[in-house]
């Protein structure tokens, strides 16, 4: 790692945390250079060297993989996936998370809506589609990924099955946050399968007609 990548990662004054973090972040990946594919220092190091938590370095990873600049594998560390604009909105996303669990709560309300009404409206196309997602989630967690694209995939099949366009549109505009919320949950040691399980199961019910 050059001179420079080190300077990048100075500790960080403790006003505007998050903002130096997202700034000082996206400095380091252009110092040092990184191109996508390439892995992080671990969090414990990144931690170390800017003095600050590693829950606030772990929570930058969060935003940044819901956005995706990272790709963050369990058991392999921390990957860059795209350089361009990286770090650049991270200050407004941080700010955004303290919404987080108003979203969380309106996400919930919204997909047992659109499950019940695509329980009575889904078609074999539909059904098609929620199986066809899950086996993508599956793969993604065998794979040691978190399943992200496999439950989003399986959330917008339930929302368009359940046709109504007002509802879909409201996911939709919510969309950017519904993928934090996806992400910080299935980044929870075990949660990844415990929610495969518990889609299978909105999936039967689906199937059965039950809601």
């Amino acid at each position: 790692m050059g001179v420079t990548a080190i300077t990048a990662l100075r500790p960080l004054e403790r006003s505007r945390l998050y903002e130096d973090l997202g700034e000082r972040l996206g400095q380091f990946v252009g110092e040092s250079r990184m191109a996508p594919g390439d892995r992080f220092p671990p969090e414990r190091e990144l931690a170390r060297r800017l003095r600050v938590s590693r829950t606030s370095v772990r929570q930058a990873m969060v935003v940044l993989q819901a956005q995706g600049f990272v790709d963050v594998r369990h058991g392999e560390g921390i990957f860059l996936r795209r350089t361009r604009g990286f770090g650049e909105s991270l200050p407004k996303l941080i700010e955004r998370r303290r919404r987080l669990p108003e979203v969380l709560e309106a996400r919930e309300a919204l997909e047992v809506k659109l499950a019940e009404l695509a329980a009575g409206r889904r078609t074999k196309e539909d059904l098609t589609a929620m199986h066809g997602a899950l086996r993508t989630m599956e793969k993604e967690i065998k794979s040691r990924g978190l399943g992200t694209e496999g439950d989003a995939a399986f959330h917008h099949a339930i929302a368009s099955a359940a046709r109504n366009q007002v509802l879909l549109h409201l996911i939709d505009a919510m969309a950017e946050a519904i993928q934090e919320t996806r992400v910080e949950s299935l980044s929870e040691p075990g949660r990844p399968p415990r929610s495969l399980e518990a889609h299978r199961r909105i999936l039967n019910a689906i199937e059965a007609g039950s809601g």
